[in-house]
């Protein structure tokens, strides 16, 4: 069963992401995406629709949020017409973030790479990636976001520098 919501972590909402899933096949990868959506204290939204199969429905989920400050993180794989499609009918801001797949040796990546003239989602193969371009985007007009992703860049800087610490003793 797919959640309806990811929970609000801290402070005041100012705006949101859609994770827009191809099918709920891909509800595993997205939930990658909404744990890190949720640790920068955001909120998502999971909805399922396909821009082969139901693009009347995807149209209808961009009308429903058009009024709102939100991104978009569409999630494809195999011919990912969905982040384009959902671009191409937005003002809003696309993240594409496909699932890799061994069975076609990454060559699917190609149809999130290469969309029409007029398209400019943005692609990122990992879900960290994603969130975090996300929450960049939402934290041009939150100063509040802002600062909790420079305190989410800080706490990587102190992830490797405890590494490298932690080899140098073990090598010395």
């Amino acid at each position: 069963m797919i959640p309806s919501r990811c929970r609000l972590r801290r402070g005041r909402m100012k705006g949101k992401v859609i994770i827009l899933m191809g099918s709920e096949r891909d509800l595993d990868f997205c939930n990658e995406i909404a744990k890190h959506i949720k640790s920068l204290g955001l909120t998502c939204i999971f909805r399922v629709g396909s821009a082969h199969k139901t693009p009347e429905k995807v149209l209808k989920i961009i009308k429903e949020h058009e009024k709102e400050k939100i991104v978009y993180i569409t999630v494809a794989g195999r011919s990912n017409a969905l982040s384009a499609f959902v671009d191409a009918n937005t003002t809003k801001p696309v993240i594409a973030c496909p699932p890799y797949s061994e069975k076609f040796s990454g060559a699917d990546i190609y149809s999130s790479l290469r969309v029409p003239s007029g398209i400019a989602s943005l692609v990122t193969l990992e879900p960290e990636g994603a969130a975090l371009a996300a929450a960049k985007i939402l934290a041009i007009q939150d100063e509040e976001l802002e600062q909790r992703i420079s305190e989410y860049h800080q706490a990587k800087i102190k992830e490797i520098e405890k590494a490298d610490e932690s080899l140098r003793r073990k090598t010395q």
